[in-house]
């Protein structure tokens, strides 16, 4: 089961196009800092703006650079079924450990449409998926008892719940089960996330403080309350900060501070705004990233 510190790894450009040697140098230096897995083409990879190829290049570029050492779960989500049926066997072709499938998003699908959604992606492809609700970014919600529903299928593994709703692990948990992985996508929320029945997170704020994060989270699961509460207080400001505008913006923006890519977004994305690039170099700090 996953659990930890999940990185949900940013994608590096460079004039517009991939920025391979800064990705994979980057996946190999998240891995020394003790992230527990990792996440290709989600939305902090900017999945909705890379064509096919370079999805399926970022994925293999990942698993390539990871060497076994850390899993590897490719984001294959689509509001297209067959699409995210294409990419998720790419995936699994390409060595992935798992897939991540985002709830699909302008669709609108009701329950039931989510259900034979995933279901026909769990069908056409044998790999252990994960559901990422995500209502804030496609509007429709996951319900506790459709993703019930879709555990009793063998390889719907776990969930990123990127709702806020700190009452969903312990309802998730009562409905499904313990062996069910809950991941938190929201890291300001995941002390809480983790008190109330969560296994780990899939973090953007790991891609700039992945020791720390995977520390938090060591701390967690020995019980160790006082080095949890210290490292929640050091991230706190950091994780408000790289959501100051729309994520990855900022979160790049404190890659380029530790010099491990450039801070080029694609269109619709744009660069922060010079206060914001103020307000995450002094949460850097503040977490002891930067002098």
């Amino acid at each position: 089961m996953f659990s930890g510190s999940i990185t949900a790894l940013i994608t590096p450009f460079r004039d517009g196009q991939l920025d391979e040697d800064a990705f994979q140098r980057f996946v190999e230096w998240q891995i020394e800092e003790g992230t527990s897995a990792l996440v290709s083409c989600g939305t902090t990879g900017e999945s909705p703006t890379l064509t096919h190829e370079e999805d399926m290049r970022v994925t293999a570029l990942c698993i390539e650079a990871a060497k076994g050492k850390a899993p590897v779960i490719a984001g294959t989500g689509s509001n297209s079924t067959d699409e995210a049926i294409m990419l998720t066997r790419h995936a699994k072709e390409a060595g992935a450990d798992a897939a991540l499938v985002v709830t699909p998003y302008y669709n609108k699908p009701t329950q039931e449409g989510l259900y034979q959604h995933y279901k026909a992606i769990h069908d056409a492809v044998e790999i252990p998926i994960l559901i990422y609700n995500i209502p804030g970014r496609c509007i429709v919600d996951m319900s506790v008892e459709t993703m019930a529903r879709l555990a009793e299928l063998p390889n719907i593994v776990g969930v990123k719940d990127a709702t806020a709703d700190l009452t969903r692990p312990a309802r998730t948990k009562a409905a499904i089960g313990d062996d069910f992985a809950q991941l938190s996508g929201e890291d300001a929320t995941v002390v809480p996330f983790l008190a109330q029945g969560g296994h780990g997170c899939i973090s953007v704020t790991s891609n700039v403080a992945p020791r720390l994060c995977a520390e938090l989270h060591a701390a967690w699961k020995s019980r160790d309350l006082d080095r949890v509460t210290e490292l929640n207080d050091r991230l706190m400001p950091l994780h408000q900060a790289l959501f100051i505008e729309s994520n990855p913006a900022p979160v790049k923006y404190a890659a380029k501070l530790l010099d491990h890519c450039d801070d080029e977004v694609r269109l619709p994305m744009v660069r922060i705004q010079p206060e914001t690039q103020a307000k995450v170099r002094s949460a850097m700090v503040h977490a002891g990233l930067l002098n």
